[in-house]
């Protein structure tokens, strides 16, 4: 009998599990060795029985669970709940679960203010807040460890397959699985030569400052150009070996593997950034924005409006 693996999702767009699948002709040989138990996304497991005959919500009993998403609302959080009641070893899989992702952009306005921006637009008409057969929203979009424990985070959006797949081959094997601890930057193959001649943040609307067909280590560093790259601030692991997945499209790091370090402010640590390469941080359109994967964890809350 294999290792007995749960996958779940919550508040998430099925881009992780999608990163599993991409493991390859690999996962064929992990599936020899781990049992899927349950996985939504490729096998019917009802929650509460095949006929609904369960009063309880059941989760089947796992070594490993694999849970990716945030948890937005009281369904999400029963889920995972269970999942960690049922498994020994949770690992929170993609930046939505270990930062709050996408979704946690949530966590700038308040509950209120959210549901009426979205059922309430300037090009739509007006359209009625649903209340009933949904489940009830929490007070804000939380990361897995703010209300379980994790065992193991495992960022990106999505994460890479081949650390998903080293991650389950260690835990197979009784191993205890390493992930990159630098940044992206430290992975960053681009010419730098300190402070760059900008002194305010560029839009990405233009190409970046580079001879097509030249080697990355010939083209600029893209903060130094200017341009807002949040590779300094934010965790490697997009691509194993090679440079970064974006910067090897000549495209600024979006910050998608959250912050460097855990409790990392990825908003505070840009400023500082820019301010050491010479930029006015004051120059930026939207400076909350540059939470838009890590807003979970208290980082991202609703502005005090004056009254």
């Amino acid at each position: 009998m294999g290792v007995k693996v749960v996958s779940e999702w919550l508040h998430s767009c099925s881009g992780c599990e999608i990163a599993i699948l991409n493991i390859g002709e690999e996962l064929l040989d992990l599936l020899e060795r781990v049992e899927l138990v349950h996985i939504p996304v490729l096998m019917d497991k009802k929650y509460f029985g095949q006929t609904g005959q369960e009063n309880d919500l059941d989760i089947p009993e796992a070594d490993v669970a694999l849970v990716s998403g945030g948890v937005a609302n009281d369904e999400h959080l029963e889920v995972l709940e269970k999942v960690r009641s049922r498994c020994n070893f949770l690992i929170a899989l993609g930046t939505c679960a270990t930062h709050g992702g996408i979704p946690s952009l949530l966590n700038q306005w308040t509950k209120k203010e959210a549901m009426e921006t979205i059922y309430s637009t300037s090009t739509t008409d007006d359209c009625e807040i649903p209340s009933e057969g949904i489940p009830k929203m929490l007070d804000r979009v939380y990361a897995l460890d703010e209300q379980v424990k994790v065992d193991l985070m495992v960022p990106g959006c999505p994460p890479n397959s081949e650390h998903i797949a080293s991650v389950l081959k260690a835990l197979i094997s009784g191993k205890s699985p390493t992930l990159p601890d630098k940044s992206v930057c430290s992975t960053c193959p681009t010419l730098r030569k300190g402070k760059g001649d900008v002194k305010g943040v560029k839009r990405f609307l233009e190409n970046a400052n580079f001879t097509p067909g030249e080697p990355l280590e010939r083209m600029r560093c893209l903060l130094e150009q200017g341009y807002m790259c949040m590779g300094p601030v934010t965790a490697a692991g997009c691509a194993v070996s090679g440079a970064p997945k974006c910067i090897s499209a000549r495209v600024p790091c979006r910050g998608c593997y959250g912050p460097v370090r855990f409790n990392g402010n990825q908003l505070l640590d840009m400023m500082n950034a820019l301010a050491s390469n010479g930029i006015d941080w004051r120059s930026i359109e939207d400076k909350r924005s540059l939470l838009r994967f890590s807003g979970a964890h208290g980082f991202l809350r609703p502005l005090k409006h004056e009254k």
